[in-house]
C-alpha cells in the first residue's frame, strides 16, 4: 500500500481502505444512497464510521450521467450539514469532499478540516482546483472522465481508450506533482466516458495502473455496468459490486469507493487472508 500524508501524519496501511459514501444530493442514480435531513445524514456517517470505513466521501453534487446542473451555492447548502456533524461529532474521521469546484474545495478544507478532494474531472472543470489543492497541501484524487456528468454519455469514442488514460494520468501527474502536490490518488473513472465494455476492459486492466506507484481508488459500486449486464437495478447490484471488487483487489486497487462498507470491508478482509497466508 502506498503511504498518504493525512492530515500532517504519514498513513501507510497495511491493507486496502473502504470510502464510505454520503450522498447529500436530491438524485444520486442510487436512491437509498440520499440523505437529506440532518438525522439520516447523521445515521449514514455513523453507520460507515461502525462497520468499518476508513474514510467518509461527502458529495453535494450528483456525478451521475445527465444530473441535473446545480449553483456553487447550492451544493455548498447541501454540503454544510454533513460536514457540521462530521466536524462537531467526529473529528478525527477521515473525510474526502466529493466536488469539482475549487472554491467548494477550499472552504470544506478551511472551515470543516477536511482531509482530501475527490475531484471527478481532473481540474478539468475547474481550472483552479490544481493550484488551490496544491496551496492546501491535503491528498488529491485524481480522475479520470471526458467531458462532464451531462455530456459524458456522448464522448465515448477512444481510438485506444488505455493509451489515452494512461498519458491523461502521467501529464496530469506531472502537472500536480510541479505544483507541489505529492500525495495523489488514481481513479480510472469507471462510468464517467466509458461504455459497459470499455468499463471491463478497464478493470481488467488495472494491473497496468502499478507503474504510476500511486494508490489506487476503484469506484463500481452498483454502478450501470453492473447492472445493465445483469438486467437488474442498482438495488439489486449489491452481490455483483461484490465481485467485481474481490476481482479489483486482486489487481491492484487500494481504495474501494462505496455504498454497501460492511460488504466490502468483509471482502477486504477475506482478500487480505488468502493474499497473506
Amino acid at each position: 500500500m502506498k503511504s498518504l500524508n493525512i492530515k500532517g501524519c504519514l498513513h501507510v496501511p497495511d491493507k486496502p481502505l473502504v470510502m464510505g459514501i454520503l450522498n447529500v444530493t436530491p438524485d444520486s442514480f442510487y436512491a437509498l444512497s440520499r440523505k437529506q435531513s440532518e438525522a439520516a445524514i447523521h445515521r449514514r456517517i455513523a453507520e460507515i464510521l461502525d462497520e468499518g470505513g476508513a474514510i467518509v466521501d461527502a458529495g453535494g453534487y450528483s456525478s451521475r450521467p445527465d444530473a441535473a446542473d446545480v449553483s456553487e451555492a447550492e451544493e455548498k447548502r447541501r454540503l454544510t450539514p454533513a460536514l457540521s456533524c462530521l466536524k462537531a461529532n467526529y473529528p478525527d474521521a477521515i473525510v474526502s469532499v466529493d466536488t469539482f469546484r475549487a472554491e467548494i474545495a477550499r472552504w470544506a478544507v478551511e472551515e470543516y478540516g477536511v482531509a482530501i478532494i475527490n475531484d471527478i474531472s481532473g481540474g478539468e472543470m475547474d481550472s483552479r482546483m490544481f493550484a488551490v489543492a496544491a496551496a492546501l497541501r491535503v491528498p488529491y484524487i485524481l480522475m479520470h472522465m471526458r467531458g462532464t456528468p451531462q455530456t459524458m454519455r456522448q464522448q465515448t469514442n477512444y481510438e485506444d481508450m488505455m493509451e489515452e488514460i494512461m498519458l491523461y494520468f502521467a501529464g496530469k501527474l506531472r502537472t500536480l506533482q510541479l505544483l507541489g502536490v505529492h500525495d495523489i490518488i488514481l481513479d480510472p473513472g469507471f462510468g464517467f466516458g466509458k461504455t459497459l465494455e470499455q468499463n471491463y476492459q478497464l478493470m481488467q486492466a488495472l494491473p497496468e495502473f502499478a507503474v504510476f506507484e500511486r494508490p489506487l481508488l476503484v469506484g463500481i459500486s452498483r454502478k450501470s455496468m453492473i447492472y445493465n449486464l445483469l438486467h437488474t437495478t442498482p438495488d439489486e447490484s449489491l452481490n455483483g459490486t461484490t465481485a467485481l471488487h474481490t476481482f479489483a483487489l486482486l489487481h491492484g486497487a487500494d481504495i474501494l469507493r462505496v455504498h454497501d462498507v460492511k460488504a466490502a470491508v468483509e471482502t477486504v478482509k477475506i482478500i487480505d487472508k488468502l493474499k497473506n497466508k
